[in-house]
């Protein structure tokens, strides 16, 4: 303990010797350690920590099996799977919805979930306060009851004890408080109420007396399951996947017929599976910065362990074995290791509160609002392991057997070990290339990013208001009073200056969610022996003005208009992609569907272009629309195009729209620009991020190769002033210096190049029409490093230019 005292003293006054050399080494060091701290806390909050259940690996997604990934299953299905399966303890289900709440103050708009009876009991969480969901809580004549979100709770309630009982509104029905359940307890996706179904089929409130196991064309809710114990889950796979087979068998009209049995995942997959792939890239990339950074500190400490030559051979001449020189010279790198570490905290909180306001929403809920103690204790296991890895190099070269060398008289600093250099090189030679595989990645990203915000939506999103309504089921439980509604919102919001059309539709285009019917074809016959075929596209309800106002060109037929309404006949239009996967691309006008379970025919009246529904990086998708008069439902998005600029009217829309109902809240207000833009978050989110992880990368390598050819130049200022009295110009002097970095920095080309070719496949699923292994992306990014180091190589060598003979001979 004493002599490791004795060493940390005498570290400490080494390093206060040398101010300039501490400050460069600890900054850099802080930015590597601090960037894969802020990442690490995101991988560790969405990758690597169990979900808040009971037993979470027992908890397992079940769906069916929908082209090549998983669907929900209808109400009916989802009945019958839960009640023949064996492998699975308990099967719940639930859907994302928000409410209208209010509790005797004013209205606020709540995320929230409708869920059976038995959600927290499949999940493994009970409540802190009040009770669960009872049996008697579920169906159109069960309790109106809530639960409450640790976080509501607190935010609204002030954590009054006493909530339980209390009444509260959600969109204007009466309902009992019975229970908060605990902290972290945001499931799905951030809910903060959980209510049972009011009606025996949620979102048909206005056939409560359906039975649901008779539905079976629509899907609105995901379901989760426990395995039992012991149970595989490849075993319960094959388990339900018999059971819908049989359910197939039984009901020709459930849309399992059309499915290739069972997909079932675990649910912590199935929660971030999508944003597994840019995390982990992500923190590749920063782990390759923090080796650059260390690549950096080593090459500092060799070069300032040149000038400490003599007195390490003094210390070894004095009888201080070569395994004591090194642990004097570990111990230095470790405090500076530590005092980066130390101001890395300081980047890695700055770090992180960047961090949090790009994450996407889909992993937001994951990630905590601040460091803990599992993520600083990382950052000081990075930051002792990062100490040893860039002093156990220059730690054993300095304190080499060739030290006594520095003891003869005339010795000069010029002559140095051709082991040294080597060291020195292969750590640039290893920063350029590591930098050159993240500008790669980085380059591939944002090329993919630039192709994708240039696709074609199918409409024209400027200058389009977009907003949100929710009208509750007790003031409007008829669809001719939904309907009334809507006609008289428009007819205010077309009358507005400015407004040249406006409409409602039940989901815009790239806002989240949607709704999948199953349909049938006049003419054609279904039997489960028949070939598996998608026969669900997105369905829409739209009022007659959304194809104008959202500029979505009508092919074949015409549009729906103010004649189709309740009375009349049932009609439908689809988009070409649907027209071209059913109808083999012909003119399907004339021709008729049955949608869900519908006992009438639908008319196709007409046929339009393809709309991005769901995500712009996938081609359309089979869509139909309905007119809103004839399938009225009580969400809806509103539309509203402009002259100019749509958000100076969000204000008047709004009142336009209360005026008809001031009770009605009207929340989401954004420019369709802005739905389009939050729809690429994700990919906005890994393309910055690591373009920043490059950027730094380059210029960490660029700091390195100056920093390398800049000790070359002062080590060879004899030799330097020696070829210029003997007559070598300024020019030749430049080249050679030049040729000494650029020699190493295109060694490291070469090498970066052939990992980037190696390792970017891995971003396949992350590229939208660009390859991994793009030609341009690559030479494009090679020749900026090239630039990069050409810089970083002709500034000392310029300088080296500059050295007068006389005084560099005199130079020691």
């Amino acid at each position: 303990m004493g002599t490791l005292l004795q060493d940390l003293k005498y570290g400490l006054r080494m390093l206060a010797k040398s101010p300039g050399f501490t400050a460069v080494a600890v900054l850099t060091l802080a930015l590597g350690i601090g960037a894969n701290t802020a990442i690490f806390s995101v991988v560790d909050a969405v990758l690597l920590r169990p979900l808040p259940f009971r037993d979470p690996d027992r908890l397992v997604v079940v769906q069916q099996k929908w082209m090549g990934g998983g669907g929900d299953l209808s109400a009916g299905d989802f009945i019958d799977v839960a009640r023949l399966n064996h492998d699975l303890e308990g099967m719940a289900a639930y859907r994302m919805g928000s409410f209208n709440m209010t509790s005797g103050e004013r209205p606020e708009r709540v995320q929230g979930a409708i869920a059976t009876v038995n959600l927290f009991d499949v999940l493994g969480v009970r409540p802190i306060l009040g009770r669960d969901f009872l049996p008697e809580d579920g169906g159109p004549a069960g309790n109106r009851v809530v639960l409450l979100s640790y976080g509501l709770w607190t935010r609204r309630f002030g954590e009054n004890a006493a909530v339980p009982g209390q009444k509260v509104n959600l969109n204007g029905e009466p309902y009992t408080v019975v229970g908060v359940m605990p902290r972290g307890m945001e499931f799905p996706e951030g809910a903060e109420v959980w209510a049972t179904p009011r009606y025996a089929v949620p979102e048909h409130p206005l056939r409560p007396n359906v039975d649901p196991a008779t539905l079976r064309g629509a899907h609105y809710f995901s379901d989760v399951g426990r395995l039992r114990a012991g149970v595989s889950l490849d075993h319960a796979r094959a388990d339900v996947t018999a059971v819908m087979r049989q359910i197939a068998q039984e009901h020709p009209d459930s849309d399992l017929r059309e499915t290739d049995g069972a997909w079932l995942v675990t649910l912590h997959d199935d929660q971030v599976g999508n944003v597994r792939p840019a995390l982990l890239v992500l923190l590749a990339a920063v782990g390759m910065v923090l080796l650059i950074a260390c690549a950096n500190v080593a090459n500092l400490i060799l070069a300032r362990g040149t000038a400490r030559r003599k007195e390490l051979a003094i210390r070894g001449a004095l009888g201080a074995a070569r395994a004591r020189i090194v642990r004097q010279l570990l111990t230095e790198s470790l405090l500076l290791a530590m005092f980066g570490g130390t101001l890395r905290v300081l980047v890695a909180f700055w770090g992180y509160a960047s961090l949090a306001a790009l994450v996407p929403a889909e992993i937001r809920s994951f990630v905590p609002v601040s460091l803990d103690a599992r993520v600083l204790v990382f950052a000081l296991g990075i930051s002792l392991l990062a100490g040893v890895i860039f002093g156990l190099a220059p730690a054993l070269e300095s304190s080499g057997p060739e030290l006594q060398e520095a003891l003869k008289e005339g010795g000069r600093t010029s002559t140095l070990g051709s082991g040294r250099h080597r060291v020195q090189h292969l750590l640039v030679v290893s920063e350029t290339a590591l930098a050159l595989v993240l500008l790669i990645a980085a380059g591939l990203l944002i090329k993919s990013f630039m192709r994708l915000s240039a696709v074609s939506l199918g409409f024209d999103p400027r200058n389009l208001l977009t907003l949100q309504l929710a009208l509750p089921e007790a003031r409007y439980p008829q669809p001719a009073q939904k309907s009334a509604f809507v006609q008289r919102a428009l007819a205010n919001l077309q009358a507005l200056p400015g407004v040249s059309s406006a409409c409602v539709v039940s989901r815009l285009p790239l806002n989240p969610g949607g709704s999948r019917r199953g349909i049938q074809i006049e003419g054609r016959s279904y039997s489960p022996a028949s070939p598996v075929e998608d026969l669900s596209p997105d369905y829409s309800v739209v009022s007659s003005e959304y194809f104008r106002t959202l500029g979505i060109p009508l092919l074949a037929g015409r549009v729906f208009t103010l004649r189709d309404d309740a009375r009349a006949p049932r009609v439908v239009m689809v988009n070409r992609a649907m027209a071209r996967r059913f109808w083999s691309g012909g003119n399907p006008v004339g021709k008729r569907i049955k949608i869900g379970n519908a006992d009438s025919w639908m008319e196709i009246v007409g046929v339009t272009g393809d709309v991005h529904q769901r995500d712009m990086a996938r081609p359309p998708a089979p869509m139909m629309y309905a007119p809103y008069a004839q399938d009225p439902w009580p969400f809806m998005d509103v539309a509203v195009r402009a002259a100019a600029d749509p958000a100076a009217l969000a204000t008047t829309a709004e009142r336009a729209i209360q005026d008809v109902d001031r009770e009605e809240p009207v929340y989401h207000v954004r420019t369709m620009e802005q739905v389009a833009a939050s729809s690429l978050l994700p990919r906005r989110f890994q393309m910055v991020l690591l373009g920043l992880f490059a950027a730094l990368a380059l210029s960490l390598a660029a700091v390195g190769i100056f920093g390398v050819i800049s000790f070359s130049v002062s080590q060879r200022t004899h030799e330097i002033g020696i070829r210029m009295a003997l007559g070598a110009d300024p020019g030749a002097v430049l080249r050679l210096v030049v040729r000494q970095g650029m020699l190493l920095a295109l060694v490291g080309v070469g090498v970066g190049l052939a990992a980037g070719f190696a390792l970017t496949r891995f971003l396949a699923t992350l590229l939208y029409g660009v390859q991994p292994t793009d030609a341009a992306t690559f030479a494009g990014v090679t020749a900026v490093l090239i630039g990069v180091a050409l810089l970083a190589c002709y500034i000392p060598a310029r300088r080296a230019t500059k050295v007068d003979p006389m005084v560099a001979l005199r130079y020691e």
